[in-house]
């Protein structure tokens, strides 16, 4: 009889066990929409606390960049050094992959996805992801993109993100208004 109840337990325990795999295996699927992503840098990924000069002419993220934004962000460069400001690029060309990445995190952060999409763009409406956007670092070099930028087409284009600019204007021109945020 005790014989009988061990078998019993032990097949009610690999039943258990078995069903709490696939019930936990098929949430992970379905909350882990594009399998488990680690980006490089040849998606554009910057290390944080490596930020890059315009001048780098190694990483994907600077050599997949437009290249009129690219030779405005140098020339803009050239003429903020005599200012003492260098430009610190966080950001600029990424892959769709690492663009859906940031949007899943600021989903998960902001805790609703129309939440995220204020500071995070759709891979398809990103300007990263196309390679005509920047982020740059230090709040020193964002004002004086700011304020100086439009001679070479650099605009502030998000409102409410000081650091994203692109190029939307010819040198000199007057920069669009901006957008409130990053859903257009």
């Amino acid at each position: 009889m005790f014989a009988v109840a061990g078998v019993v337990v032990l097949l009610l325990a690999a039943v258990v066990t078995l069903a709490v795999t696939l019930t936990f295996s098929s949430f992970a699927t379905a909350v882990r929409p594009a399998g488990i992503f680690v980006p490089t840098e040849a998606d554009g990924l910057i290390a944080a606390d490596t930020p890059l000069t315009v001048d780098d002419d190694t990483h994907p993220a600077l050599q997949r960049l437009d290249p009129a934004l690219l030779e405005a962000l140098r020339s803009a460069q050239v003429a903020a050094e005599a200012d003492g400001i260098r430009f610190d690029i966080t950001s600029g060309w990424r892959s769709v992959d690492l663009q859906r990445r940031l949007l899943a995190d600021a989903v998960r952060t902001y805790g609703s996805e129309e939440l995220a999409r204020e500071y995070v763009a759709t891979p398809e409406t990103s300007s990263h992801v196309t390679g005509r956007a920047v982020d740059i670092g230090t709040l020193d070099a964002q004002l004086w993109i700011m304020e100086h930028g439009r001679e070479w087409g650099l605009c502030q284009t998000y409102a409410n993100e000081r650091w994203h600019f692109e190029r939307a204007t010819e040198p000199g021109g007057e920069c669009p208004v901006q957008k409130l945020d990053a859903r257009g």
